[in-house]
């Protein structure tokens, strides 16, 4: 399960500084009142930016682990949330979303790229669209784009809408979806859905998507 780190930094501030070696999880979320073995769990890696690494908990009554995932990466997502930001703005600003899958991945195929594109467009806006749900008083007339939103919350360089936006979400991160929120993708087992853990090694479940 990941939960929220809140950090204002980008990715290659936190690598240089070592933030996993900041970061604290006082209480078990699952026994806020203690009584479990909760305790730190090591690190995972992240492919990018390179060096980077998530800190971990584990509660053995739960039998669940616990990534604090600092406020600059993309949830299930390879690299940072300005990032997938980048790739949001450039197809709201072109004439359609064909003509910025042209100039964004060049190095693959444009079928490729137009999954590549869609995914985390598609993700965005969903997230936004539930945010104003979530949030009438404050974005009900706001339209679901980052532009918009950048101009709601004051931010006139229009750049960090989504890890803003992370810090204001985070009573319902579980719910949001990736790489904004962290509901995670579920597989079948059993007959049944059960949520991703975390294990060791490079990148969380979905790095690739």
């Amino acid at each position: 399960m990941q939960l929220r780190f809140a950090y204002r930094g980008t990715g290659e501030e936190y690598v240089s500084a070592k933030g996993w070696e900041q970061t604290t999880l006082k209480r078990c979320p699952l026994h806020p009142q203690g009584g479990c073995h909760f305790a730190r769990h090591g690190t995972y890696a992240r492919i990018s930016p390179p060096g980077t690494l998530i800190c971990r908990y584990y509660c053995p009554e739960g039998h669940r682990t616990f990534s604090l995932l600092p406020d600059c990466y993309a949830a299930q997502l390879t690299g940072q949330l300005s990032e997938v930001e980048d790739v949001v703005k450039a197809v709201e600003n072109a004439p359609s979303q064909a003509v910025a899958c042209e100039q964004l991945r060049p190095d693959i195929e444009l079928p490729g790229v137009q999954r590549w594109v869609g995914r985390r467009v598609g993700a965005v806006r969903l997230a936004l669209h539930l945010l104003k749900g979530l949030l009438p008083e404050r974005f009900a007339d706001c339209a679901a784009t980052l532009s918009a939103f950048a101009l709601t919350l004051g931010l006139l360089d229009g750049c960090g809408v989504l890890v803003v936006l992370r810090g204001i979400a985070e009573p319902w991160l579980q719910q949001l979806p990736a790489p904004l929120g962290f509901r995670p993708r579920h597989r079948v087992v059993g007959g049944r859905r059960a949520a991703r853990q975390h294990p060791t090694g490079a990148d969380p479940p979905g790095k690739n998507r």
